[in-house]
């Protein structure tokens, strides 16, 4: 299991959204949670950030299959 950072999030992942609009997400269920790794640390399971693309990926190619 691999943790991402923050600064991970968009040159590996291509996520550049802010701190506060990934914070939102996740408080609406609609972004993988943080898991905490230390004082003011936290990072992101990359498996769940990844599930997470493909899901996005996926409804994408419904909505254009309707």
């Amino acid at each position: 299991m691999r943790l991402l950072s923050y600064d991970e999030l968009k040159p590996q992942k291509g996520i550049g959204y802010s701190k506060s609009h990934i914070w939102r997400l996740e408080k609406e269920h609609k972004f993988p949670r943080r898991v905490p790794i230390g004082e003011s640390r936290h990072g992101w399971i990359e498996d769940e950030i990844d599930n997470w693309i493909a899901e996005r990926a996926a409804s994408r190619d419904e909505e254009a299959a309707s």
